[in-house]
């Protein structure tokens, strides 16, 4: 798991470079400003990946919950109050100083230690802490879907779904939040017009390809460029000035027009790999608890995954999630290396682990 996450971290640096040179150049007149602020943000991050590698999830689950309130704090702290940086329509961002810092992305990694002790431990909580516990994780949904960020409460809402199904809930408790989730999604579509309108686009993006279909149009010319071998590492025409935030939320179209289908199916053979690991990780665990940690945390990095992938490929309707490990943002990369983590956290705490020596 670790060494799977190293190559995907290499190979998100190199495509990171290659989708944000060109932008920062336009926008900062230094090309590598984007780049080297992601080193930055990836240094701050392996520092903690490390420390969460070597601390026992005894210790990680005790102040889980702790840190979670209050990255809470914050999150309502973006939306209720005016801390929190508008852009692009969206109010998702809050200065600490001189850091931008994006609660919705850092809360994912403690939405899963406490998800994982809430329901692995269901039986042995009384009544009071469990709607306790339910009721802060609506609170942290809610306040993400006010932002308005649907994509991310989905995601959110669909990692504690799975902890809570892969802990043996029963199933009536499982279909109510799903179809609550669902009726939750229909409303939130019913009140903003603009993720109407990214739904009705992505039926039909070439309809209004200069209006709400035009970043599911450049992507798609980014990706059928491409190929089958790519145009080449650097040579993505769509990313000068024609595909809209390609460094971030459609960086997978930047990656596909430049090592085309053949580097698009390799990357997926990746994620599938970890989600291999993962699961393979979480079935050797003897502890529930930490088996639902390996769960929540393979489940969100590669849920995330596939539906940035899905949405740059126009299977899904446009949305604003990062691709983990590739997309620029320092919030994201922390939160994505303290899940995987996580897992290997797993790993070396279960007594059917093994250590495999790589003999070079």
């Amino acid at each position: 798991m670790r060494w799977v996450t190293l190559l995907w971290l290499a190979i998100g640096m190199f495509v990171l470079f290659s989708a944000s040179y060109y932008h920062g150049e336009v926008e900062k007149k230094d090309g590598l400003f984007y780049f080297n602020r992601q080193i930055f943000a990836i240094s701050i991050s392996l520092i903690i990946f490390n420390a969460i590698v070597h601390s026992p999830l005894r210790k990680l689950l005790k102040v889980a919950q702790w840190i979670l309130l209050g990255i809470l704090v914050l999150l309502l702290l973006t939306v209720l109050t005016g801390m929190g940086q508008n852009t692009m329509g969206a109010t998702r961002w809050i200065a600490i100083g001189p850091v931008q810092l994006q609660p919705s992305e850092l809360i994912k990694p403690f939405l899963v230690l406490q998800g994982a002790k809430l329901f692995g431990r269901w039986e042995q909580y009384p009544t009071r802490v469990r709607a306790t516990w339910l009721g802060i994780f609506a609170i942290v949904l809610l306040a993400i879907l006010k932002q308005p960020n649907l994509s991310t409460t989905s995601l959110c809402g669909m990692g504690l779904w799975s902890i809570a199904f892969a802990a043996g809930l029963p199933f009536r408790y499982l279909a109510g939040t799903a179809i609550g989730g669902g009726l939750v999604a229909g409303m939130s579509l019913t009140i903003h017009s603009y993720q109407r309108a990214r739904m009705l686009s992505f039926i039909n993006p070439w309809q209004d390809e200069q209006g709400d279909g035009f970043q599911l149009v450049q992507s798609l010319l980014a990706i059928g460029s491409g190929g089958w071998w790519g145009n080449g590492f650097g040579l993505s025409q769509q990313k000068l000035d024609y595909l809209p935030i390609q460094d971030t939320d459609f960086i997978f179209s930047v990656f596909a027009e430049e090592f085309g289908l053949v580097g698009g199916v390799l990357l997926l053979m990746m994620v599938m790999s970890y989600a291999t690991l993962g699961l393979l990780i979480a079935s050797r665990s003897k502890d529930p608890v930490h088996r639902l940690v390996a769960v929540g945390s393979t489940t969100f990095i590669v849920l995330q995954s596939l539906l940035n992938i899905g949405v740059a490929a126009g299977t899904l309707p446009t949305t604003g999630l990062p691709l983990p490990m590739f997309s620029y943002g320092g919030s994201s990369m922390v939160a994505s290396l303290i899940l995987s983590a996580l897992s290997i956290r797993v790993a070396r705490e279960s007594a059917a682990a093994k250590v495999i020596q790589i003999k070079l």
